[in-house]
């Protein structure tokens, strides 16, 4: 039997790679390709560039969904109907890679793709990188035989393989996909402090026990979000594009990004317009369903030619939309796109955490956030004690005005698991780092986040 694909979770990976750069970086070594089948090309001598070309493992495992690997290369497993959110009879399915190491910094990658495509279907790959932070940009679509641009100078990249069909047709067929990193940064300005939000229309996802387009069999009252746009679609179970939505009665959820629509897929209405990848000619911050809805541009159709019935720029799962926003019917409100701002967020270890008006459990509940979800911290206060899965602290985190949540029961964005034995491993091999901080003994009170002390509610 073949073995299945090691991924490797992002949270631990990339503070693996921190650590190794790190070192790298102390010892005068060069930053290691760690993914098997990978080679870095260029010469030995200091400071030649290093171009790090590796072929994607197409085998699938449980991060991936509607796929099957044989001899034949990647198919389709299903001619079944495509993401839920859109409600397509589209067959559609995607294969993420894991995440490669690079030799040098990069900020464009090419993808080189050998497939068998029959008419009507399509095969085509996104790419991601890792910023030393440990964020994630965007996904952003690989041209044929051209660069993509990642938009920042990244240390690992992820690839994205999505197949798609046409109902009754037969699936495309990929034989590999060769992705080659070349060094070079490009200049940017410095990411923003804040999230850009914007006023969208909400509709209630429903449809309980259907597949969303990363492949989370929808739950009742399930809390996740979709957009219009893969560019911030999360992996499954994971919050690595997370929205922050608030209604108009004051409630709010932070919740994943795991499903795509309504309407469209191309539409990142959240970017500037230099950007954004389709209707660039629109407003920053408007849905194209949106303009077509209310101003008919395209004709009042969305990019697949259906009318346009109601201006939604997100869905919400039922769980988002009637517990943590208290809706009974669609609405418009607030939307922040947390992953486009800077900062170093908390990562939510419960299945659902009350989010509270103090720092307190004896505030009232202002809002939700769902497991996984990435919040970022704006300030810390001393308040109630409370114990969870991070241990016991007084600490409670401001993630907006008088919204709080306990420390105990989140985690840092650089997390145990693998990035601790690497830095574990690293010390062993050459002593700790200068500055390095001591583990704490167990039992000990949860080591707790750093944030400046708050000086409002």
């Amino acid at each position: 039997m073949t073995p299945a694909r090691h991924h490797i979770r992002a949270g631990a990976l990339l503070a693996a790679l921190t650590v190794v750069a790190v070192l790298a970086g102390l010892l005068g070594v060069n930053y290691p390709a760690l993914a098997q089948g990978s080679t870095t090309q260029g010469s030995p001598s200091a400071g030649a560039e290093k171009i790090t070309t590796w072929f994607a493992d197409l085998r699938p495992d449980t991060d991936d969904t509607n796929v099957r690997f044989d001899a034949g290369g990647l198919h389709l497993d299903s001619l079944s109907t495509g993401p839920a959110s859109l409600r397509s009879d589209r067959p559609e399915g995607m294969l993420i890679t894991a995440t490669q190491p690079l030799a040098q910094f990069s900020s464009q990658v090419v993808a080189q793709v050998v497939a068998e495509q029959p008419p009507g279907s399509s095969v085509s790959v996104d790419l991601r990188g890792a910023r030393g932070d440990g964020s994630w940009t965007e996904w952003v679509p690989a041209p044929a035989a051209t660069p993509a641009m990642l938009g920042a100078a990244v240390t690992a990249v992820q690839a994205r393989v999505v197949l798609r069909a046409v109902k009754g047709g037969a699936s495309p067929a990929v034989r590999s996909v060769r992705l080659t990193a070349k060094p070079g940064m490009q200049l940017l300005a410095a990411r923003s402090p804040a999230a850009p939000t914007y006023r969208v229309f909400a509709t209630r996802e429903g449809l309980v026990g259907a597949t969303t387009a990363n492949g989370h069999v929808i739950r009742e009252r399930d809390h996740f979000v979709a957009l219009p746009s893969r560019r911030g679609l999360a992996p499954r179970d994971s919050g690595d594009y997370t929205v922050k939505i608030c209604a108009t009665n004051g409630r709010c959820e932070w919740a994943p990004v795991w499903d795509v629509g309504p309407w469209n897929t191309t539409d990142d209405y959240w970017n500037p317009s230099d950007a954004r990848q389709s209707w660039s000619d629109l407003p920053q911050g408007q849905p194209q369903a949106q303009a077509a809805y209310h101003d008919g541009y395209h004709d009042g159709t969305d990019q697949f030619g259906r009318k346009v019935r109601n201006p939604a720029g997100i869905d919400l799962a039922d769980g988002t939309f009637f517990d943590g926003l208290g809706l009974r019917d669609n609405s418009w409100v607030t939307v922040s796109y947390l992953w486009v701002q800077a900062g170093s967020p908390a990562i939510v270890q419960l299945p659902i955490l009350p989010v509270r008006s103090g720092p307190g459990e004896k505030y009232p509940t202002v809002g939700l956030a769902a497991q996984g979800a990435k919040l970022m911290v704006q300030c810390a206060v001393r308040g109630e004690p409370v114990t969870g899965n991070q241990g016991r602290t007084d600490q409670w985190l401001r993630i907006g005005p008088k919204q709080y949540i306990p420390a105990a029961h989140v985690s840092a964005q650089a997390a145990s698991g693998a990035a601790q034995g690497a830095t574990e491993r690293a010390a062993k091999a050459t002593g700790p780092a200068p500055g390095a901080a001591r583990q704490q003994p167990a039992g000990q009170n949860v080591r707790e986040m750093s944030a400046e002390r708050c000086t409002t509610p």
